[in-house]
């Protein structure tokens, strides 16, 4: 083994409090080439053994599972089937397979069964426990962004509906309609870029709405829920005001209330103008709830022709201003964002999983994997900046990589020469981020960002001639003057 020795000479090191001067830590040749040419990928492993080990990966499902056991088949080996999916090293569960089968040592149908019969809680359990970790060490780093409203921890719940699965079940052959295989409600902190829970359920038309009990069990003091209208349900407000949390969300026409007064204009945004009053909520058997209502009157409509957005809040006015809830409810779209990249960067949505059970799965572990990315972002900032990784690097081009070079890595580098990271305390494995991060090339994952589109008239199709040769167009088009 080769020795590498830290340099902790850096201010950067010496803000994060790590004194690890002449530390030396031993690393492979091999993997140490890895470290100076493929940084992400390796950043990606270490987090993957630290956090989520073989065997904490089984003990979770240890802790977690209710009806399903073990026998042959190990869930770590199962969650390594999937991720290596979700992050498109493989393009599906059973090419994965086929490259690890020798390792596995069961059979493709015993893994799908075991796939088809997964509890849902497992892996939303594995979420939550290792979203802490994961929080922990962006905080190490310094990667996180700047609180949004001190005191208060801000977190954005929406749904995701997966998207129709191919119909690969007997039950589905005889239908034309799209088979949806289950939805999810995420929270999301939008301040570390971390998803830190998932209520999942295995029916694809139950209604978002009927999953918020389970919401309100995992509410904390001071929490801040943003929603969208779905949520704005009275009983759902409620029980949020009453566990000493608080909520911003955007007013659904159906919730009962009366004013009590005009409102008065505030100011202006970018968006529009401001205005606020207060007002009663009726229906409530239990208290009466006085709280503020924000109208924000748009510039511009929506895409659905909404002329303003009128927004709901049980905040006090010492906490957050009439603007900022309203700045606070256009950031909701933070967790859109999210979904668009899980769709993007990974393969979040694997349409050859027709079991409920499988695909929800299959779409947690992709919401880790996620976090997994939040993390190396967060270490990218603390090297390179915020403003320089948020404007300027594409996060697909990085996702990628790790796509090409995860395989012929874990190829290259045998295990037991990852299980270093597992070893290290936690100042040594901050510092072994902080210097991965500076071995990457940014311009690597340059970001292309694209100009607003033209608007053009769609050209006309002639049906005598449904095709044409591009050659013959390039040819004519030199020699015309």
């Amino acid at each position: 083994n080769q020795i590498v020795t830290l340099d902790c000479n850096s201010s950067k090191i010496h803000r994060l409090s790590i004194s690890q001067k002449g530390k030396q830590v031993h690393f492979s040749p091999i993997l140490k080439r890895f470290m100076e040419k493929s940084p992400i990928p390796v950043m990606v492993q270490a987090l993957l053994e630290r956090v989520l080990s073989p065997e904490q990966l089984n003990a979770v499902f240890d802790r977690a599972v209710d009806k399903q056991y073990t026998r042959e088949l190990l869930f770590s080996s199962l969650f390594d089937l999937m991720s290596l999916t979700v992050t498109k090293v493989f393009p599906t569960v059973n090419a994965a397979y086929q490259s690890s089968e020798v390792d596995i040592g069961v059979s493709l149908t015993s893994v799908y069964n075991k796939l088809n019969g997964l509890e849902p809680e497992v892996a939303a359990t594995l979420i939550r426990d290792t979203a802490i970790e994961f929080k922990e060490i962006a905080k190490s780093l310094q990667g996180e962004n700047k609180a949004w409203l001190p005191g208060y921890k801000i977190k954005v719940l929406d749904g995701n509906c997966i998207e129709a699965t191919e119909h690969r079940l007997k039950v589905l052959r005889n239908t034309a309609s799209a088979a949806l295989p289950g939805k999810l409600l995420v929270i999301y902190t939008p301040e570390n870029d971390i998803a830190t829970d998932v209520i999942p359920c295995e029916d694809g038309h139950a209604q978002e709405r009927s999953l918020l009990a389970q919401v309100r069990e995992k509410i904390n003091k001071n929490d801040v829920f943003i929603m969208d209208r779905n949520f704005c349900v009275l009983s759902h407000l409620s029980g949020i005001a009453d566990q000493s949390a608080y909520f911003i969300c955007r007013l659904h026409q159906q919730l009962p209330y009366e004013t009590l007064g005009e409102p008065v204009i505030v100011g202006d945004s970018e968006t529009g103008q401001i205005a606020e009053e207060w007002i009663t909520i009726k229906g409530d058997q239990y208290k009466k709830r006085k709280w503020r209502l924000i109208t924000v009157y748009l510039k511009k409509a929506t895409r659905d022709g909404d002329k303003k957005i009128s927004i709901i809040t049980n905040l006090p006015e010492s906490a957050a201003k009439a603007s900022v809830v309203a700045i606070f409810y256009q950031k909701r779209w933070s967790i859109e964002t999210m979904f668009q990249r899980l769709e993007s960067y990974l393969h979040s949505e694997i349409n050859t999983l027709a079991y409920p059970k499988a695909a929800l799965f299959g779409f947690s572990v992709a919401v880790i994997a996620y976090n997994v990315l939040a993390v190396v972002k967060a270490a990218l900032i603390s090297v390179h900046g915020v403003d320089k990784i948020e404007n300027e690097v594409s996060g697909y081009y990085i996702a990628g990589e790790i796509s090409r070079t995860y395989e012929g890595m874990n190829v290259a580098v045998p295990p037991e020469d990852w299980t270093v990271f597992q070893s290290m305390s936690e100042q040594e494995f901050i510092l072994i981020l902080y210097k991965l991060a500076e071995n990457v090339v940014l311009k690597k994952y340059k970001k292309h960002k694209r100009g607003p589109k033209k608007v053009k008239e769609k050209p006309k199709q002639i049906k005598i001639q449904p095709h044409i040769s591009t050659a013959r167009l390039l040819k004519a088009a030199k020699k015309s003057p």
